[in-house]
């Protein structure tokens, strides 16, 4: 054997070699999962299902950018403003106001519930800023922020961007599940989802536009939602193990969520002059997340 064939059979055993690891690291992953899933309540499942669907529908909202063309701009904004009209509403009917009504029923006056709700919902924002931050990311339209972005791909900016927006929407669904009336909850999963598809689309066509392939903006944007499951189950084990935590629970999601809102979506649709359509949008989000919310919960 020459040394270009040893050379190459080393190559070939290294990739099998890893391939096998990863095989078998998703297999223990898989049974673990599978082991923490039975003997987790049924709100944790029911957390990860309503989170997997909220993936599910952002990848639903990529798809079209392999086949349409791209939108104008002006569509684009008020698609981003719609989404923070639900996020919007969501925090305000599906979060504070039951954060509030869970903090009186342990016992809190008014002011007390108040105070408790106020002090989780600056919590969150806080939280996310520290992300903001320290998290190497990249907008759309901004550019790079966060601590060494410039040593990092340009790709995984992006995807680090785009995971800050899912994750309060993640907590949030897991924290519903883990506190509210399940029909309370659905209607937030469900507002969530409907939000998810435009925003899908948004951030596949905004990699387009950055030079990405159409099928390299896709898969990133597919990526990007499965944040949202993982967020899910955190928020409904935390929140889950005491019942004190709930109103903290749903006051951090709902800072997160109105941080991403005002720091990231309302910025991002007003750069480009549309913020009457991107403002149309917001209004429209806002009322149909308030229907969903009233008839459903």
């Amino acid at each position: 054997m020459n040394t270009d064939d040893s050379a190459h059979l080393r190559w070939t055993l290294r990739r099998v070699g890893i391939v096998l690891l990863l095989a078998l690291g998703l297999l223990a992953l898989t049974s673990e999962s599978w082991r923490f899933f039975s003997q987790s309540p049924d709100y944790v499942l029911d957390a990860l299902l309503a989170g997997l669907v909220a993936a599910a529908a952002t990848a639903v909202g990529t798809l079209p950018v392999l086949v349409a063309q791209q939108p104008s701009q002006r569509v684009q904004d008020t698609m981003f403003g719609f989404g923070a009209g639900v996020m919007l509403a969501a925090s305000a009917f599906s979060l504070v106001v039951p954060g509030i009504d869970a903090a009186g029923k342990l016992g809190h006056g008014p002011w007390a519930a108040g105070l408790i709700v106020g002090a989780g919902l600056l919590l969150g924002a806080g939280v996310l800023l520290w992300m903001d931050r320290t998290l190497p990311h990249e907008h759309f339209i901004k550019g790079k922020e966060g601590q060494q972005a410039s040593t990092l791909r340009r790709t995984w900016l992006f995807v680090f961007a785009i995971a800050l927006h899912n994750v309060p929407e993640g907590l949030a669904i897991g924290v519903a599940f883990a506190g509210n009336e399940a029909s309370r909850a659905a209607a937030l999963s469900a507002g969530i989802a409907i939000q998810d598809v435009p925003e899908g689309l948004v951030v596949a066509l905004a990699l387009l536009a950055a030079g990405y392939r159409r099928s390299m903006a896709v898969g990133l944007g597919i990526a990007s939602g499965l944040v949202e499951p993982l967020a899910a189950v955190v928020g409904a084990v935390v929140v889950g193990h005491s019942a004190a935590l709930l109103p903290w629970g749903l006051g951090f999601a709902a800072g997160a969520m109105l941080f991403v809102v005002s720091h990231e979506i309302i910025p991002e649709s007003h750069r480009k002059g549309h913020e009457v359509y991107a403002t149309g949008g917001l209004m429209i989000g806002f009322v149909l997340m308030m229907l969903l919310d009233t008839a459903l919960g």
